[in-house]
């Protein structure tokens, strides 16, 4: 399989990555940070790379173009902001948007327009769009958009046999949290909320994510997957 996957060297994109490697993908790897993608890329020993502004339509859509016709592309970029909305600012909202939405939106233009067999997106949302919590306006917003782009691209272009799905973590322990895993009082309420009673690992997500890339899984499309430890839809006791 020829497979992308967008800000890889992320903590669930380097465990995707990794995971993907061993079974034999063919991998393009898309970021701004050369130096991570590139010690990835020699890590797993399959992997092109590519470093661009992950917003940036033209220059992502003309990689994965040069890489070939494709089989599956991710979006793993994401970012975390825990702010009320009177307190964000315009530019905070706007790059929330930017980091979550936007680059779901152009990962997932430039892999349908190089999936001439048909093939699966994967867009990754968050638990936090399913579930009201407080001081997640911003980010709650552009995951909820998430959400909306892959069930309107999965109806969309399911008559090309690509299907779209979406994952939708918890907190999950990767870099992008560490101001809240490294914080013991913050970590601790947190693992109460999720009713598993603990936080996520990249290779829970990376897991799933699998499985919806995998061809044994053609019939799954439309879909949000919450893996969350229950925290979208379960009230711990």
């Amino acid at each position: 399989m020829k497979t992308v996957v967008t800000a890889a060297y992320g903590g669930t994109g380097s465990v995707l990555t990794r995971r993907l490697a061993a079974k034999g993908h063919e991998l393009l790897l898309i970021g701004r940070n050369g130096d991570k993608l590139a010690a990835l890329a020699a890590e797993v020993g399959t992997a092109q790379y590519v470093v661009t502004d992950l917003t940036a339509l033209e220059a992502v859509e003309a990689a994965v173009q040069a890489f070939g016709p494709i089989d599956g592309i991710v979006n793993c970029a994401g970012s975390i902001l825990l702010k009320p909305a009177h307190i964000t600012s315009e530019a905070e909202f706007q790059q929330t948007l930017d980091t979550n939405l936007k680059t779901a939106f152009v990962a997932l233009r430039a892999g349908v327009k190089n999936m001439p067999a048909g093939g699966s997106v994967v867009l990754i949302s968050t638990a936090a769009a399913r579930m009201g919590y407080a001081n997640h306006e911003a980010i709650a917003a552009a995951k909820a958009g998430v959400m909306g782009l892959a069930l309107s691209a999965a109806a969309t272009y399911a008559a090309r046999n690509i299907r779209v799905n979406c994952v939708a973590p918890g907190l999950v322990e990767t870099p992008l949290a560490a101001r809240i895993t490294s914080n013991e009082a913050a970590l601790k309420a947190s693992m109460g909320m999720h009713a598993l009673g603990r936080i996520g690992r990249p290779e829970d997500v990376a897991s799933m994510i699998e499985f919806l890339l995998s061809a044994e899984n053609a019939w799954v499309t439309g879909q949000v997957f919450g893996v969350d430890g229950g925290l979208g839809t379960v009230r711990a006791k």
